[in-house]
């Protein structure tokens, strides 16, 4: 199973916003899976995105083990872009993911998933910004 450290600071970021008790998903912003909005070739691997859902989503099934207790969860795909020593931590008002290999993104996105897929569904394709 893949573990995550949620630090102090985020987990009291995620209480004050109260995320502590959703499903929650940690997804790459690459445009390739069902709550990418962004991204595309020029981004994979380097903007990440937590993702609150209403339900657990059966295509985003793998555990993100912490010792915070959040329910959190990615996919084999996006796994490939975590390594070891995976940490999500809370600075300079800021999400902050990082893993044994230095720091993935600095500023980790949060939306709902719900939102996301009504985005899509009223026609919006992502952002048509070249690389």
């Amino acid at each position: 199973m893949s573990k995550i450290i949620i630090t102090a600071a985020m987990l009291q970021q995620l209480t004050d916003k109260q995320l502590q008790d959703k499903h929650l998903l940690l997804i790459t912003e690459d445009a390739g899976g069902r709550y990418s909005q962004s991204g595309g070739a020029c981004s994979i691997g380097s903007n990440f995105a937590l993702i609150e859902l209403a339900q657990p989503d059966p295509e985003y099934n793998v555990p993100l083990a912490n010792d915070a207790g959040i329910d959190l969860k990615t996919s084999d795909y996006d796994l490939t872009f975590l390594g070891p020593g995976l940490k999500l931590d809370y600075l300079n008002y800021q999400i902050v993911l990082r893993d044994d290999s230095g720091l993935l993104d600095s500023a980790v996105m949060v939306a709902k998933g719900a939102d996301i897929v009504a985005k899509f569904k009223a026609g919006f394709n992502g952002p048509s910004k070249p690389c």
